[in-house]
C-alpha cells in the first residue's frame, strides 16, 4: 500500500465545495458490485497494492507511483504486477498479469511532492491477455470535471483490501494546474482509483487518485489530470522501442502554472 500524505493550506474555496459528501458504500456483495467489476486491485510485487480500472479489455488505468518501490525508488518490473478485476473476499472476476506499463513522460518519482508530481501521476498498464468476460465491462473516459461538480470514487484501501467501496458523491473543491482537489474519502491503497463523473447515462472516468491530503484538518483526495495524457500513454504502448523502459518520448507542450502550489497551497513532503 502506497502512503502519500500531503498537507495543504488552500486559499478560499467555493461555497459549493462545502456540500456534504455521501458516505462510503461497500461493494462486497455480488449485487452491489456488479456495475463496478472493471475496477480491480493491483497487487504489486508482493509488497502492497493499488487500485486500477479497465478502460479497454487489455488496458488498466492507475497512478504512476504504483509502479515504483518506495524504498529503493526504482521502477518495479511490470510483469510482477497482477490485476484482480472485481476482487471481493478472496476471488476475482478475472486475473491478469501485466505485460508492460508506461507512465506520463513528465512524471518523476524521486522529486519533490508538488503540483507537477500529482498532475503527472498517471500510468497505463497493458495486460498479458485481454479480459473478455462479458460481466467485466471497461469504462469510458470523459472530460475533466469543473469546480463544484460532484464526482465519485471506487477504491480499495488498507481497511477495505478485500472488497472495494463506492463514494458516489464528493464535490470537486478546486481545480488548478491540472490537479483536482476533491472531498473524497480515500486512504492507503486507494492510489490509482478511478474518479467518475455521473453526468450522462453511465459513469465515465475523469481522473485517478494520486494522493490523500488534508485541508484545515479535513481529509481530501488529490486527482491527476487525464487530458492529453491518455493519448500520450496509448502512443507509448504502441511504440515498439521507447527511449527508456516505461518512458514516453518527451514532447514540446505548455503546462499550466508552476511546480510549487495548488490554490496557493504548499506541498509538504511526507
Amino acid at each position: 500500500m502506497y502512503k502519500w500524505i500531503i498537507t495543504l493550506a488552500l486559499a478560499a474555496l467555493p461555497v459549493v465545495a462545502q456540500a456534504q459528501s455521501t458516505r462510503l458504500q461497500s461493494l462486497e456483495t455480488t449485487h452491489a458490485g456488479r456495475e463496478w467489476l472493471a475496477v480491480g486491485r493491483l497487487d504489486v510485487d508482493g509488497t502492497g497494492f493499488c487500485t486500477g480500472a479497465l478502460i479497454a479489455p487489455d488496458l488498466v488505468l492507475t497512478a504512476a507511483h504504483c509502479l515504483y518501490d518506495k524504498r529503493t525508488k526504482q521502477r518495479i518490473d511490470p510483469t510482477r504486477i497482477e490485476f484482480l478485476a472485481g476482487w471481493r473476499r478472496g476471488a476475482a472476476s478475472a486475473y491478469r498479469p501485466v505485460r508492460r506499463a508506461v507512465e506520463h513522460p513528465d512524471y518523476r518519482f524521486d522529486g519533490d511532492v508538488s503540483a507537477d508530481r500529482v498532475r503527472n501521476d498517471v500510468a497505463l498498464l497493458q495486460l498479458q491477455q485481454p479480459i473478455r468476460n462479458t460481466t467485466v465491462i471497461p469504462f469510458e473516459t470523459g472530460k475533466q470535471p469543473r469546480t463544484g461538480e460532484s464526482v465519485g470514487v471506487v477504491s480499495y484501501a488498507h481497511d477495505r483490501a478485500e472488497a472495494p467501496s463506492l463514494q458516489r458523491l464528493c464535490p470537486v473543491m478546486a481545480r488548478q494546474q491540472g490537479v483536482l482537489v476533491m472531498s473524497c474519502d480515500v486512504d492507503f491503497g486507494s492510489s490509482g482509483a478511478p474518479v467518475f463523473s455521473f453526468d450522462g447515462d453511465h459513469p465515465r472516468i475523469v481522473s485517478v487518485v494520486s494522493a490523500k491530503a488534508e485541508v484545515e484538518g479535513a481529509r481530501v483526495a488529490l486527482g491527476s489530470s487525464l487530458g492529453e495524457t491518455l493519448v500520450l500513454l496509448k502512443a507509448g504502448l504502441d511504440n515498439p522501442a521507447p527511449a527508456a523502459p516505461g518512458a514516453l518520448p518527451r514532447v514540446n507542450r505548455s503546462t499550466p502554472g508552476g511546480t510549487g502550489t495548488v490554490s496557493g497551497a504548499k506541498f509538504v513532503k511526507p
